[in-house]
């Protein structure tokens, strides 16, 4: 199926069609907002802080979802997948590490937003880059591990991208969801839920902080939940009783995590607004540092 031009069961020209024009879209609008993050925090003095590093990790995160999508897009306005079976391996690999990475991202800089407004010390360096090694090493380790043969990589129904093979209802599978959601999805949701109460909590008395303590957690439910829905119904259930057309939805609602965390930690920030500014007119940012 996924190597044929034909249509993908249960798929019409149009349905294609739309799945890969909404594809192409979430990753151009993806990859330009986050490439923008990233470009502001390589020029601008003012924002390479410990804090900001996080979001950087989680902009490379999302750039690498938006990548990811973009070569599911170009497959299905192809209506196939061209880079064959290695290439379906390479793809899921990419785009597993790249989601892991970009969720565990957003704990850690709900962790260091709490660290930042609750205690007395400042988020130092050294904590800083050892968390987005550890979030970079730990999801390149949980999506190396279908390749090694604990879960498996397949083609989605539409078939032109791939993903964790979620049609196999054996204890192979299972064993690796249930282990890799608590650990990739369950925490992290845990950690960044706790760390805004908290911040609330702490901060409800003298002013709220200059940041959204609701969007990141829903946001992370928004984006992942459907797709941790899609998986838990796999495990339990014959998720040939959705129709391929549905299991699409998470897979197409996942890639706009992308765009809406730049929204969030980016252009949320007056500082990070600042810096994409100066990007975009540099001749202004001098004049403005002259004066």
């Amino acid at each position: 199926m996924a190597e044929s031009r034909s249509l993908p069961a249960g798929f019409g020209e149009l349905e294609v069609l739309a799945v890969g024009t909404v594809l192409m879209v979430e990753a151009l609008s993806g990859l330009s907002l986050n490439s923008l993050t990233i470009l502001s925090f390589c020029k601008n003095l003012e924002l390479r802080t410990p804090t900001h590093l996080l979001v950087v990790s989680l902009a490379l995160a999302d750039s690498g979802i938006s990548l990811n999508a973009l070569i599911s897009a170009t497959s299905s306005l192809l209506r196939h997948w061209p880079y064959g079976s290695d290439g379906c391996q390479a793809h899921g690999f990419q785009g597993f590490a790249t989601a892991l990475a970009s969720i565990c991202s957003s704990a850690a800089i709900a962790w260091g937003r709490y660290h930042h407004y609750c205690t007395s010390s400042r988020l130092a360096w050294n904590t800083a880059v050892s968390l987005v090694l550890f979030v970079w090493l730990s999801s390149a380790f949980w999506a190396a591990l279908p390749l090694l043969g604990w879960g498996h990589y397949d083609y989605e129904p539409l078939g032109t991208c791939c993903t964790l093979d979620y049609s196999r209802r054996d204890r192979n599978f299972t064993s690796f969801l249930f282990t890799m959601a608590f650990f990739n999805f369950v925490l992290p949701l845990f950690i960044t839920l706790t760390s805004y109460r908290l911040m609330e909590q702490k901060l409800g008395k003298t002013g709220h902080p200059q940041v959204n303590t609701t969007l990141p957690a829903r946001t992370l439910m928004l984006c992942w939940g459907p797709y941790a829905l899609l998986y838990l119904y796999a495990a339990v259930m014959d998720v040939t009783s959705i129709s391929p057309k549905l299991q699409m939805v998470p897979a197409l609602i996942a890639k706009m995590a992308p765009t809406i965390n730049a929204v969030n930690y980016a252009l949320g920030s007056e500082m990070v607004q600042r810096g994409i500014w100066q990007c975009l007119s540099p001749q202004r940012s001098e004049r403005d540092h002259a004066q």
